[in-house]
């Protein structure tokens, strides 16, 4: 790191992009993929069919099933259809994660038995936790999100006339036209990449830095919770009733239909945007009903909202209380990293951002080894290694994305531990594909693999229609629609593969020049 201050940049820069580009390229994809996970979920399950039922009536429908079928439980659960999930599930107890969940069609309350599948929340754990277990993948992806804002900055400095090499692109170039791609790319995305990378780190500022926290309120962070959200603690004991109180059985009393619930809180939220109920001792009279609003009603993440009414009389007991100043500023922050706001153009537009920033981490891993290779390094083990790991993450990651999808239809649907199967046959390709990489030359390589993805991606709709699933609605067609326009990007880029290396063994022949003294 010796020498001035643009050198020791550009070896920061080189090294946090090479070391941790391999993460962050496995981070932005599958955050890309997240920014539609309902739509690749409702993909991944066609039994459900979008009847376009209107929340409230979904809600009656789902009270009818719950008071035929689970009159007795203390507590009723309902996800209602909305603009990014047309279905209706239910479920009875605590809320919690990974409660067992029953389907419904929204029209006839007809139960739906669809297949189990790991879904598009896969994309979205994936891209906090590397599949890691939850605190360590956390840290891990904070990690490399520190050394993505590093390398955001030191780029920065390194390109003194940045802005003028955006509007330079040579093509046909070699190294030149693959830097000349990473510096566009970079620099026209710069504030995306600074806003996703900093507002991911702030969702979790208490896990990274826990030292205010821990010093106002005596390293007591459930003190701070309850706090935070107070909302939330004070639904957990119905009125009347003290948290150290005897339960008592309230008298038996009709519950207000919960359209009328919905439609109460739709004049808060605005129409369509409540996402689910939360009902406590239905058919008493201390029963209460809490209407949680769907994420994406405005730029400040909801999530935990809601209004509780009287499930009787359905008087409003309490609104949602504003946020106060550094809670809020916290959910704009995650408002804005997770994109719930602004509906689907703000998705697209995130979307397409997010496969520029993967093209520019794309471009940087390649430029490393192109630059060594011209150096004549060729045959170093470790830059073998690193060709052989760019070609598996880039391609090879994209291949198992694709895959997965593949696996989601041609899996038995009925298979017990269906969803370790998924698991098993995503992180499978992943592993081969490393191999194969390995194996074989890099250009082969990176042909094969990107040429074997794009055949995938194209094939998505005879797939549909192979296995009887061809169920292609508002929601499923623009997936398959995208996917196939992806699968013509891979073979672009694949087709482009052996020209540039035509045009690479060309430049590296030696000219047919006579030896001197020679006869002409």
């Amino acid at each position: 790191m010796k020498g001035s201050l643009t050198q020791s940049m550009s070896w920061l820069h080189t090294w946090c992009g090479l070391l941790l580009g391999w993460m962050l390229f496995a981070i932005f994809l599958t955050g890309t993929l997240a920014v539609f996970d309902k739509e690749i979920s409702w993909w991944m399950q066609p039994e459900l069919t979008d009847r376009t039922q209107s929340p409230a009536a979904a809600a009656d429908v789902a009270q009818r099933w719950l008071m035929k079928n689970h009159p007795d439980e203390s507590n009723w659960n309902i996800s209602l259809p909305s603009e990014r999930s047309p279905d209706l599930s239910v479920s009875v107890g605590e809320r919690r994660r990974g409660a067992e969940r029953m389907q419904l069609d929204p029209q006839t309350g007809e139960t739906v038995e669809a297949r189990e599948t790991i879904g598009g929340n896969f994309f979205f754990h994936f891209h906090y936790t590397l599949h890691l277990p939850r605190t360590l993948g956390v840290w891990v992806v904070g990690f490399a999100a520190m050394a993505m804002l590093v390398a955001l900055i030191s780029g920065i400095i390194i390109h003194k006339k940045i802005f003028k090499e955006f509007f330079t692109f040579r093509p046909a170039k070699g190294q030149r036209s693959w830097l000349d791609g990473h510096n566009a790319s970079a620099v026209l995305l710069l504030p995306f990449h600074l806003m996703i990378t900093y507002t991911g780190l702030a969702i979790f500022f208490l896990l990274y830095m826990p030292a205010a926290v821990d010093a106002l309120y005596d390293g007591d962070r459930q003190a701070y919770f309850k706090e935070a959200q107070s909302s939330r603690a004070a639904e957990q004991a119905p009125r009347g009733e003290g948290r150290g109180d005897k339960p008592v059985q309230a008298p038996v009393a009709p519950l207000l239909s919960l359209s009328e619930i919905v439609s109460r809180a739709e004049a808060h939220y605005g129409a369509g945007m409540i996402g689910g109920l939360a009902v406590s001792n239905p058919g008493r009279a201390n029963a209460q009903v809490t209407a949680r609003p769907v994420l994406g009603n405005r730029i400040e993440l909801t999530k935990g909202e809601g209004m509780l009414f009287n499930g009787v009389t359905g008087e409003l007991i309490r609104a949602p209380e504003p946020s106060r100043t550094s809670q809020l500023t916290q959910r704009v922050m995650a408002g804005l990293h997770f994109a719930q706001f602004g509906g689907y153009p703000m998705r697209w537009l995130y979307f397409i951002c997010g496969l520029v920033s993967c093209a520019m981490i794309a471009t940087g891993l390649v430029l490393y080894t192109v630059k060594q290779r011209k150096q004549a390094k060729a045959n170093q083990p470790f830059l073998r290694f690193v060709e052989s790991t760019n070609v598996a993450i880039v391609a090879g990651l994209s291949l198992a994305c694709i895959s997965l999808l593949w696996g989601n239809r041609l899996l038995p649907a009925a298979l017990a531990g269906r969803q370790d199967w998924e698991l098993r046959l995503f992180f499978g390709i992943w592993a081969l594909s490393w191999l194969h990489g390995w194996a074989r030359k890099p250009m082969h390589a990176w042909r094969e693999q990107l040429f074997a993805a794009s055949v995938l991606a194209l094939g998505l709709p005879l797939l549909d229609l192979m296995t009887d699933n061809l169920t292609l609605d508002n929601m499923r067609l623009p997936l398959v629609a995208s996917v196939s326009v992806m699968g013509l990007s891979l073979a672009w880029t694949a087709w482009k593969i052996p020209q540039a290396a035509a045009r690479k063994a060309r430049s590296a022949q030696p000219l047919n020049r006579p030896a001197p003294g020679a006869s002409s």
